[in-house]
């Protein structure tokens, strides 16, 4: 029972996503960890600490002592980039003769790399035939034509009775969520300019220290942050929303609590463990008890990675005990459940689709303690950088229509035209038709990645792309290289009947989107981080221990009875958790 060993034993630690339930899994083969670190001879270096450990030393006597550590870094030959006193622990540089020496030293407990986390959450696309992705694909997509919002409330919000919590005055307020991630677009309307708190600790990359200019290339944080505090009734309207949504956009689950961002991936989506250290940290600060003006701060953490950090382990052991509680996605491995969700003392969190079955991409293990929405989520990305797609043909216009990830922007009518090969699926590099010309070329899903198709008919002088399913069900995709035409995914069955209308002519377009769907326990992770806030914001008496355990305990079960390795202890229910003694 990870809660109880972790909120009664008081370590802790950190790293950078009824019907349908699925039969317990076999036990999880380990996470691939991730040796590399954020830079050549980036280090972490853990000092001894006494029996009664460096939090309880007074503020003179601590200092003294990090002075002594930084000393015997420097005199190692080393270089120091971040300190933390409080765990006696530092990041630094280091060459091989500094490492040695620092490995050496009596009062060194550890040396280890300073280790690369990852973003938890993907586009819900597939990224070639192969049925592995296929079925992730599958899942995500299929959903995005059964996840319709209802409202301004998303699947993920009526699963959470979100519009209950809201008629009863529930909505986080007074308590902070504070979100490390990839940074937000705080110009997005559904942010109403309310963001509380935002900081930079990518320090290779500049000018990426304003919310309200570029920071969020990936997208990922501005997504992550919708699903807590998108605003209601204050969308983009019409222009730039998916199919479907309404003008006022989605509404968070906890639209009343103060939103801070850590920006501690970059561009890239990934970050260095120190320097999510410091930024957890930042989100901690924030508490009244440590000279911020927060009461209650919920740490919520849709990132991780393999590989055991001590220092890590050290630095969520002192936020827990300063009151803060720590939310984390467990991965998307379909493996063991990665770090920081794997620690003691951190919520562990996986994924489900609105059938309240297990996402197929979601790990497992005894590290998982809740679930939440994470298949086709539709939340906030940076202003017309998501993308929405329309097609027709044949005097029909089609539904489920999904965008290919790094399709070109813009719209195109004419000819449509078979591409041609075995099941029309144009196979084979350097597979060229002459008729696709000027023309939008119909390929059907098949044997070869989605790549090679687009290549294909690119080269060949196609203004359009249109790739039809080969099962039922919508069809997304992911490509390798950017393209400057529109290339969208269609049915089974719309690709299937318009091969049977050609000759015909139809229309495909994409265009920016302020929107999008993205799976992943990414996307599970704010969930139970908002309704966590929601319900501490409804019980302000209780601790970080007292307040998992009652998540926990009013979950809603699923799968194997009681906690299992794929859900935990269920679905979160905050409107119970509110309301039962």
């Amino acid at each position: 029972m990870k809660h109880t060993r972790t909120l009664l034993a008081a370590t802790l630690a950190l790293t950078l996503a009824a019907c349908g339930q699925q039969a317990q899994m076999p036990a999880p083969t380990a996470s691939t960890p991730d040796q590399a670190t954020a830079a050549d001879g980036a280090y972490l270096v853990g000092f001894k600490e006494s029996n009664l450990g460096s939090q309880s030393l007074s503020p003179q006597a601590l200092q003294a002592q990090a002075l002594l550590q930084a000393q015997a870094i420097t005199a190692a030959g080393g270089t120091l980039t971040s300190q933390w006193a409080e765990i006696s622990a530092a990041a630094v540089h280091l060459n091989p003769e500094a490492l040695a020496k620092l490995k050496a030293n009596p009062s060194v407990e550890y040396v280890e790399p300073d280790l690369v986390r990852r973003a938890a959450g993907m586009r819900s696309g597939v990224t070639d035939a192969s049925p592995a992705r296929a079925s992730l694909g599958a899942q995500g997509l299929s959903a995005q034509a059964v996840y319709t919002p209802s409202g301004e409330y998303t699947w993920g919000d009526n699963a959470l009775k979100v519009s209950t919590l809201r008629a009863n005055n529930y909505t986080g307020s007074g308590v902070a969520v504070c979100v490390t991630d990839t940074g937000i677009d705080g110009n997005h309307p559904e942010f109403a300019r309310k963001l509380k708190g935002f900081k930079n600790f990518v320090t290779t990359e500049a000018n990426r220290g304003d919310p309200y200019a570029l920071n969020d290339v990936s997208h990922h944080g501005t997504h992550v942050s919708g699903t807590i505090f998108a605003q209601y009734g204050a969308g983009t309207g019409a222009t730039g929303q998916q199919s479907g949504m309404d003008p006022n956009g989605v509404g968070g689950v906890a639209s009343g609590v103060n939103l801070y961002m850590a920006r501690v991936l970059g561009d890239t989506g990934s970050g260095s463990s120190s320097g999510i250290i410091n930024g957890v940290n930042w989100c901690a600060a924030q508490l009244r008890s440590q000279g911020g003006t927060e009461n209650k701060v919920v740490i919520s953490m849709s990132l991780g990675g393999g590989g055991k950090s001590q220092t890590e382990q050290r630095a969520y052991t002192s936020v827990f005990n300063k009151g803060a509680l720590v939310i984390a996605a467990t991965g998307n491995d379909g493996a063991a459940v990665s770090y920081p969700a794997a620690y003691t003392n951190v919520v562990g969190v996986a994924a489900i689709d609105s059938s309240e079955a297990k996402a197929s991409f979601s790990n497992f293990g005894a590290q998982v303690d809740l679930a939440g929405p994470g298949v086709s989520v539709l939340s906030s990305v940076p202003l017309g950088q998501g993308t929405a797609a329309s097609a027709s043909g044949g005097g029909a216009t089609f539904s489920d229509v999904q965008a290919a990830d790094k399709s070109g922007k813009g719209t195109f009518s004419g000819n449509i035209v078979a591409a041609g090969g075995t099941n029309n699926e144009f196979c084979g590099t350097g597979t060229r038709n002459a008729a696709l010309s000027g023309n939008i070329a119909l390929i059907s899903r098949g044997t070869c990645s989605f790549e090679e198709k687009t290549a294909n008919a690119v080269a060949s002088g196609a203004r359009a792309v249109m790739i039809y399913n080969n099962a039922a069900g919508p069809l997304g995709m992911s490509l390798t290289n950017s393209y400057s035409v529109p290339v969208v995914g269609l049915t089974q069955a719309d690709g299937q009947g318009l091969m049977g209308k050609l000759p015909t002519t139809g229309t495909a377009s994409v265009i920016g989107a302020d929107y999008e769907y993205l799976d992943g326990t990414s996307m599970a992770t704010p969930h139970v981080s908002a309704a966590a806030a929601v319900v501490w914001a409804a019980r302000p008496n209780l601790t970080n221990a007292q307040l998992l355990s009652k998540l926990t305990s009013t979950a809603k079960d699923l799968g194997t009875a009681g906690r299992d390795d794929n859900f935990g202890y269920g679905l979160v229910d905050p409107y119970k958790a509110i309301t039962t003694p």
